[in-house]
């Protein structure tokens, strides 16, 4: 291997194919493919071929062109009443012109939530095509097997809104959930004021990380700085409208005296209809994900306070992070980790 200090002259004599390939991390069968132009291999790999034999001097920076086949991306989002994931598969469909000027063809594909086995079957499925896959993740092994498989295909997958540990994932587009958690906490105990109460959680699954992240970091706020407000309890109500509604209408019946409700996840339309009809207009309502259900129950005064975070951006983010894949650069380069919002009835924007 070649000392980092050789002369750029130095490395124009000495560097060999099979340098180039170490560089590029790929074997001197693919730096062959890619020099010579033969088909068969992706987009991002030809770039970060001809970066590697750019920089040993094996051929000329003028020859480290932007490959002309455009990059293809899945993303892929559970189903379901989640208003917020809906908002950004359109956001995602909406923006296709604008990224095909980009050489970037993205498009959004749906599939049954909560199911660890048929996420892991779309990630390989989706990986034999796409060049990149951005997914919401879910905590299992068979999704962690799936995501390093395709690592070791070279198909690199970022995790959006949920992480997942123990994976070779490039990148992971998101708030801090625990964060999120404790200023849902923090809103709630506020709201409340100085006084004992009952307050009470529904999340989507804990199966995502993001929503268990928030779970632990709402719990924590309260141990920490407020002692006399009992977190009684926690639901799932896998996303579903119809789930929440019945399990806030069975919290609030075996809690009369319940002060504040945290929705951690989407279908806040069901726990406000819940509230509504048992006229329940003292609970404090916190949830996530600023939508024209989470608006329209604000303006009416159901819910207290949303957090979100700027759904375009999140969406940029993601194509930020397979675009510097393409150009050789470091995954996270120059993208912005997402900032928490909190939207009141008197902030709507």
């Amino acid at each position: 291997m070649m000392s980092s200090d050789v002369s750029a002259s130095d490395r124009s004599i000495h560097a060999r194919l099979p340098d180039v390939a170490r560089r590029a991390g790929v074997s001197t069968a693919t730096v062959d493919r890619v020099l010579n132009k033969r088909p068969g291999v992706r987009p991002v790999t030809i770039q970060r071929v001809l970066k590697a034999a750019a920089e040993l001097n094996y051929i000329l920076e003028s020859d480290f062109a932007p490959p002309v086949a455009p990059l293809r991306l899945v993303i892929l989002l559970p189903a379901g009443t989640n208003r917020f994931l809906g908002l950004l598969g359109r956001l995602i469909a909406s923006s296709s012109a604008t990224l095909a000027e980009r050489q970037i063809q993205a498009r959004v594909e749906y599939i049954k939530s909560f199911n660890p086995e048929l996420l892991a079957r779309a990630l390989l499925q989706h990986g034999k095509s796409a060049d990149g896959i951005a997914f919401m993740a879910l905590e299992h092994p068979a999704v962690r097997e799936a995501v390093n498989t395709l690592a070791a295909r070279g198909v690199p997958t970022v995790t959006l809104i949920s992480d997942i540990a123990g994976t070779r994932r490039v990148a992971s587009v998101g708030l801090d959930n625990r964060s999120a958690g404790r200023t849902a906490g923090y809103l709630i105990a506020r709201f409340i004021g100085a006084r004992k109460a009952k307050v009470a959680m529904i999340a989507g699954s804990l199966s995502y990380r993001a929503h268990e992240e928030r779970e632990m970091g709402f719990l924590h706020l309260f141990e920490e700085m407020f002692p006399q407000i009992e977190v009684v309890g926690l639901r799932e109500g896998q996303d579903d409208e119809a789930q929440n509604y019945r399990q806030t209408r069975q919290f609030l019946a075996q809690h009369p005296d319940l002060a504040g409700l945290y929705n951690i996840g989407g279908g806040a339309a069901g726990v406000g209809k819940a509230l509504r009809e048992m006229r329940r207009s003292d609970v404090v309502f916190v949830g996530h994900g600023l939508t024209p259900d989470t608006r329209a129950l604000l303006l009416d005064g159901t819910m207290d306070a949303v957090i979100t975070q700027n759904p375009e951006n999140a969406i940029q983010s993601v194509i930020g992070v397979f675009s510097n894949l393409r150009a050789g650069r470091e995954a996270t380069d120059g993208i912005v980790t997402p900032r928490i919002e909190i939207v009141l009835r008197e902030n709507l924007p």
